[in-house]
């Protein structure tokens, strides 16, 4: 008897059928992973976004007391994306006296939002800053 080499017909579909889903598992793992390289570029894309306003913010002395602020980006900062902010200053620790020359502590929350896939996305930061009591700061009626 004169031994055969090479592989039967069914040895070769059971093989092109285990190669086909171990082919379609690996796609599928690459599509989620590029999904999800997506989703965290618009997440990082935002958080730089996000420090750059609450630096305005924390730098501007005109921003007003206990009433919410807004924003939107730029698209073309944004990455596209139509993305905005709103944020509130409030006062976070006050000194047991006031008096001018004091130092408050100030309490700036800014909420972050972006439209990825037809849904809202949002995060919030908080801030701190040091304010230097002033005379019209302690005026009956101010904050």
């Amino acid at each position: 008897m004169k031994a055969t080499r090479g592989f039967t017909l069914l040895e070769m579909m059971v093989a092109t059928v285990i190669l086909a889903v171990a082919v379609v598992g690996l796609l599928a793992g690459i599509s989620g992973a590029l999904r999800n390289a997506s989703r965290l570029t618009e997440y990082d894309r935002a958080v730089q976004l996000s420090r750059l306003q609450m630096n305005e913010l924390l730098l501007d002395e005109r921003l007003p007391h206990d009433t919410v602020v807004a924003g939107e980006f730029y698209p073309d900062h944004a990455g596209g994306l139509e993305s905005g902010w709103r944020a509130r200053m409030t006062n976070f620790e006050m000194p047991p006296s006031k008096a001018p020359g004091q130092v408050a502590i100030q309490r700036i929350e800014m909420e972050v939002w972006w439209l990825a896939g037809g849904q809202r996305r949002t995060f919030t930061l908080d801030a701190y800053r040091p304010h230097v009591l002033r005379p019209q700061d302690l005026a009956p009626g101010a904050p």
